[in-house]
């Protein structure tokens, strides 16, 4: 099963806006995501109140699974959007 591990960008944290545009891409993906933070459990990466009680903030790190085809791309594409600081 591919994962990525990614560092948050957003100056904020993975609030309101980056975890609605995280959770729509992750929702157009052919596959099950999922998301954690270290130690944590994963969640349904299409889940928006799953994805923000992970109270992931700025420079924390969480890791992104996804199986199946082309499940790869997708995580590369997510993680870019993770990468992004979407309060500038």
């Amino acid at each position: 099963m591919p994962e990525r591990t990614v560092t948050i960008g957003a100056r904020s944290g993975l609030h309101a806006r980056p975890a609605t545009a995280f959770v729509r891409a992750a929702a157009e993906q052919n596959m099950p995501v999922t998301i954690s933070r270290e130690g944590g459990s994963p969640v349904s990466a299409n889940s928006l109140l799953s994805v923000l009680a992970l109270g992931a903030g700025h420079g924390d790190a969480v890791t992104l699974a996804a199986e199946g085809e082309g499940a790869a791309d997708a995580l590369d594409t997510l993680a870019a959007l993770l990468l992004q600081d979407h309060d500038v």
